[in-house]
């Protein structure tokens, strides 16, 4: 069991940590890099994910449902307890709600599980998205329009793969292996600018940044063991979901901190210090799933 958890964490903190290595010798502005791929890479894999036949959706709408939970679940979960510590809820709440389904959500769940386990990554993924670009962004401004959310490329092919899916319309191999090969680039930029942002790390509000990484993943698991069992949610998906329960927060959290001018130095703590916790979580959380997986648990 340990080489499998470490097959599947090694690869991807590597990744990341030629990402932060680069960074230091570079000082490379991602910007354009993040950009090109949340607005080109991403949305590819989104769309040849959800646009294949073989992964029929109707099978994911348990998944989808226990992902919204786990994430707003932790907002209602967490929002007493940062109220009674007297932190800022806009500034706090929203990393320890939405996590890294992207960076490092859908590339563990490949490491860990194959190829089997794509449809599963990206619909958390699309759940939390969709979720922090609507709640997320109404919690900081309620006054910001939602119907920006239908202009993001990333929602735009969620909507045209789900349409292509429940249409039953045959795709060409040719075209959906273009599509899988564009979107297979996002795996490792994800990965790789994870890394970079690493270089960021704010540790003069390290407290609440640790007291992040504590409170995201563990919000999220409290939350995932009942879905589990009143869902009859099992095997890979069950699988899928404690590892997405797990997850620290989001790289997003930081920049629309930044956009909303919302305390963004403490968000960055929270953030990459709760990445970095993640070296100390996600072993553990792989080690009780691979010993569940392997004893038929949920099967």
């Amino acid at each position: 069991m340990t080489s499998q958890i470490l097959a599947t964490l090694l690869p991807v903190f590597l990744i990341a940590a030629c990402g932060t290595l680069y960074g230091r010798l570079r000082t490379p502005d991602i910007s354009n890099l993040n950009t090109l791929n949340m607005e080109l890479f991403v949305p590819m894999l989104v769309f040849a994910v959800l646009a294949d036949g073989q992964a029929p959706l109707e099978e994911y709408v348990k998944l989808a449902l226990a992902g919204a939970v786990v994430v707003l679940g932790s907002g209602l979960l967490l929002w007493p307890l940062v109220r009674w510590l007297g932190l800022e809820v806009k500034t706090c709440l929203p990393p320890m709600m939405f996590n890294n389904s992207g960076n490092m959500g859908i590339p563990l769940l490949l490491l860990a599980f194959g190829e089997a386990a794509l449809p599963a990554a990206v619909v958390l993924f699309i759940v939390e998205m969709m979720l922090h670009f609507t709640v997320g962004l109404y919690m900081l401004s309620p006054r910001t329009s939602l119907r920006r959310l239908l202009r993001l490329p990333i929602m735009l092919a969620s909507l045209a793969g789900l349409g292509v899916n429940l249409a039953g319309v045959p795709l060409p191999a040719w075209l959906l292996e273009a599509l899988h090969m564009l979107g297979g680039v996002s795996i490792p930029l994800l990965l790789f600018a994870l890394g970079v942002r690493m270089l960021d790390v704010d540790f003069s509000a390290w407290k609440t940044g640790l007291l992040g990484a504590v409170l995201c993943p563990l919000s999220g698991l409290i939350l995932a063991w009942p879905m589990i069992l009143w869902l009859e949610i099992s095997g890979l998906q069950a699988a899928a979901l404690w590892v997405f329960a797990a997850l620290p927060p989001a790289v997003l959290n930081y920049l629309v901190a930044e956009q909303y001018r919302q305390e963004p130095h403490t968000v960055a703590s929270l953030v990459l210090i709760g990445n970095l916790g993640s070296l100390v979580v996600m072993p553990v959380v792989l080690a009780l799933v691979f010993q569940f997986v392997h004893a038929g648990v949920g099967q």
